[in-house]
């Protein structure tokens, strides 16, 4: 199981800190990931914070194509893009563009969006969750379309292309790798099985392992191999020198983004516990682990995770 990094690009900084010192604390804990082994970074693609407003908050696409220059090995990407902040097309266009920043090391990860007091605040149209899968199907279509390199018309019914041609159409082949996220049994995880190759569930591991089996009837149903798909999950880290400790130190807002107890099931607690915890996750069938510090500002942190937990794993 490979372990990968979500950077805190919602950061826990307010004003008046210096936000140049704070996007170069980002840019070190990048760096620090890259040079300790982890397998990739992700970003999330907000606008706002989750909690108490005021928090500085760095967009997502032009902060990956900044760190694609400061790194040299470790793969980028957004968890995830939200499919209604941009146009599709436009999006396919940025993907391909920051594939050839990144030198081939981009994955598209995206999403149908959720986070309905963003849309609210920043003007963008937040239609009902079934509007937005069927908007997030036909983007997938288009992107999957353009980055074939070909004349590209698409007439939809929420998204509309007329013979756009996207080129350079990126460096990886036969495509940048699609990750879609969420654990929606009857709409989500059938995109994955149609249009993805990597999928990212979020929930404790006894969930995550029952949502992956239904993603392979989905995959059967459709005529796709489900061992061509990785699949990821994302959890939370806190360590301490009691199991206690750490489970009091979870911040209040983690259920708005982990459900559950994750101080239960997630990277909480001393390092023998998150060994086991991590056991858990790839005895569930992750391929590829994010984490989230508690400290998420930290690179020493970054530094006594990585010697504890990859060491003895190869670099990617």
């Amino acid at each position: 199981m490979k372990l990968s990094l979500y950077l805190p690009t919602m950061t826990v900084q307010r004003p008046p800190a210096d936000p140049v010192a704070t996007f170069e604390q980002i840019r070190d804990l990048a760096v620090t990931a890259d040079e300790t082994g982890f397998a990739s970074i992700w970003v999330p693609d907000h606008f706002m914070p989750f909690g108490e407003p005021g928090s500085y908050v760095f967009e997502a696409w032009t902060t990956l194509a900044a760190l694609a220059r400061e790194t040299s090995r470790i793969r980028l990407g957004q968890l995830v893009t939200g499919n209604g902040y941009r146009n599709p097309a436009l999006l396919a266009k940025m993907a391909s563009t920051l594939d050839v920043i990144a030198a081939g090391r981009f994955t598209f990860g995206i999403g149908a969006g959720w986070f309905g007091p963003e849309y609210e605040a920043f003007g963008f149209d937040f239609p009902p969750v079934r509007e937005r899968l069927a908007r997030l199907e036909e983007a997938l279509q288009i992107t999957l379309a353009m980055w074939s390199g070909t004349s590209t018309t698409f007439d939809g019914t929420y998204y509309r292309t007329s013979g756009v041609v996207d080129q350079p159409t990126g460096v990886q082949s036969p495509h940048i790798p699609v990750m879609v996220a969420g654990a929606g049994e009857k709409v989500t995880l059938r995109l994955v099985a149609q249009y993805a190759d990597m999928c990212n569930v979020q929930l404790s591991p006894d969930e995550v392992a029952r949502r992956y089996a239904v993603l392979a009837r989905h995959c059967e149903a459709v005529g796709r191999d489900y061992g061509t798909i990785s699949r990821t999950s994302t959890s939370y880290c806190v360590i301490a020198d009691t199991d206690e400790e750490a489970r009091a130190a979870v911040p209040p807002w983690a259920p708005s983004v982990f459900p559950g107890d994750v101080g239960a099931y997630g990277l909480v607690g001393t390092l023998d516990t998150i060994h086991e915890r991590l056991a858990a996750y790839e005895e569930a069938g992750v391929d590829e682990l994010i984490v989230g510090f508690h400290d998420p500002l930290d690179t020493e942190t970054l530094k006594v995770f990585a010697a504890e937990f990859l060491t003895d794993r190869p670099v990617p």
